[in-house]
């Protein structure tokens, strides 16, 4: 389902964007006038993250937000509760929850997987769930059409893209360099051929994400980018400018 909603997109636009959020953080409400205004200004996938105490791959933006909600009791409950209105209000774009797996495990990993899908809910990002032990998690995921995606990175070896890629539904999220979140990815010849060497290991939707900042970094991608992932520049302009900076920027890359 995930990757043909991509697909039917795709044929309307040259690149898709797909900004970040954090569920609870500054608050719920703020999530709901942030999503409204993501829509509005072009988002056609919107990555909602679950807050954990621990966000390995995230960079200091991006781990603040997460304390920052965590302190403030955030619960999976609420964020899978804040999914299903949010689907519901508006069904033609795309909601994807990012999270680490001590999140699933600890509320239910069938029970995680089944209430995400029935909120609405196509994909699920994990990177701390290596496939090879997730066995559970990609079983619930097949059984209720939701989209295990997996990320591929530059310090993969070929080997461990095909692994990475035979696990992968709806798309690939492929992260532009080494290092955690926040950090400007260099948009060059180097990679280029990072992204030719990805889109060689699979058929599927290439996002790239990690350090996409600017209207400039978007013009440069490389052609097999179906998707522009980015999150810790639209925190950043929202905890400076609130939501309406945050569409303003949207409406700037989307032009």
């Amino acid at each position: 389902m995930l990757e043909d909603r991509i697909r039917a997109a795709r044929k309307r636009k040259r690149l898709l964007l797909m900004p970040h959020l954090v569920l609870g953080y500054p608050s719920f409400e703020s999530n709901r006038e942030l999503i409204r205004t993501m829509v509005e200004s072009g988002a056609d996938i919107i990555e909602m993250q679950i807050p954990f105490s621990d966000p390995m791959a995230d960079g200091p933006v991006i781990l603040k937000a997460n304390d920052a909600a965590v302190r403030n009791g955030v619960t999976t409950s609420q964020c899978l509760a804040f999914a299903k209105e949010i689907c519901a209000l508006y069904p033609e774009t795309i909601f994807l929850f990012m999270t680490y797996a001590n999140v699933p495990f600890v509320y239910g990993l069938e029970n995680f997987v089944k209430v995400a899908a029935d909120a609405g809910i196509l994909g699920l990002i994990i990177p701390d769930l290596p496939p090879e032990e997730g066995a559970e998690y990609l079983s619930a995921c097949e059984r209720n059409d939701v989209a295990p995606i997996f990320l591929f990175t530059p310090t993969n070896t070929p080997e461990r893209l095909r692994v990475l890629a035979s696990y992968c539904r709806g798309l690939v999220y492929c992260v532009g360099r080494t290092g955690v979140t926040g950090i400007k990815t260099k948009i060059d010849d180097a990679l280029g051929a990072m992204i030719q060497r990805y889109k060689s290991m699979t058929t599927l939707p290439i996002g790239l994400g990690f350090g996409l900042q600017s209207k400039k970094d978007i013009d440069a991608l490389p052609k097999d980018v179906d998707i522009a992932i980015i999150g810790t520049k639209i925190l950043t302009l929202h905890n400076e400018g609130g939501a309406k900076a945050v569409g303003q920027f949207l409406r700037e890359l989307a032009a």
